[in-house]
């Protein structure tokens, strides 16, 4: 599989480039099958491109939204990946999207688990546009190196939709998607930005020592785009 760059010199012109082509995606999809969907990551990254995705007049009705991951926290939190979505991308046109949520009502993940995989079985596949972010330790979605459950969770012999996750180097339990579901979509994009981000990416990609990184495992099982800018 493959890593397909696509470098911009600003947020601004990746933003517009970016929505431009999940809206044709989704569009295309609708067209094709009546619905779409488009599963989407936190933190400050998207901010700007789902903004500008809100305000795309497409048939947001007929897609399923839902998360790559999220932190085991209640909506009201600062934290919340949910809170995050509804507040920023969830709004304008977009707001009469279908809304999957992957936090329950559990106190733990690990409980929750079986009910979150039900909640996102009625999201048809395979998805059509999957957006995953990185951090510095080759993280993406919630499968953490330092985690017990990252073997589990990058196993191409799992075929369960998501796992609890508890990060060693990050607060918070968390409910992620598999490798192997995140891999089923159609479209799986990468979104950074800084030169770190980059380099951690390269050095990932590169690495030969036979270490845990989450994010060259993903691209080894599926073609990703990399939308990047400084």
């Amino acid at each position: 599989m493959a890593l397909i760059e696509r470098n911009f010199d600003s947020a601004e012109a990746l933003n517009q480039s970016f929505a431009d082509q999940i809206v044709q995606q989704l569009s295309d999809a609708i067209e094709q099958n009546g619905h779409a969907s488009l599963l989407v990551s936190g933190g400050r990254t998207p901010l700007g491109l789902f903004k500008v995705l809100s305000e795309q007049p497409i048939a947001w009705s007929k897609v399923f939204v839902t998360l790559v991951d999220e932190r085991w926290v209640d909506e009201t939190d600062s934290a919340s990946n949910t809170r995050l979505v509804k507040e920023n991308l969830l709004q304008n046109h977009a707001a009469s999207a279908r809304f999957v949520e992957m936090k329950t009502a559990h106190d733990d993940a690990y409980s929750a688990q079986p009910a979150v995989a039900e909640n996102l079985s009625v999201i048809p596949t395979p998805y059509t546009v999957l957006i995953l972010g990185m951090g510095e330790d080759s993280h993406t979605a919630s499968l953490f190196p330092c985690s017990q459950e990252v073997e589990q969770g990058l196993s191409t012999e799992n075929q369960a939709v998501c796992l609890a996750v508890t990060p060693t180097t990050a607060p918070h339990q968390r409910m992620s998607l598999t490798l192997n579901a995140i891999a089923s979509a159609q479209n799986v994009y990468l979104h950074l930005t800084g030169d770190k981000k980059k380099q951690v990416l390269k050095d990932a990609m590169a690495d030969q020592s036979g270490a845990i990184r989450p994010i060259a495992q993903v691209i080894a099982k599926t073609d990703v785009v990399l939308y990047w800018t400084p």
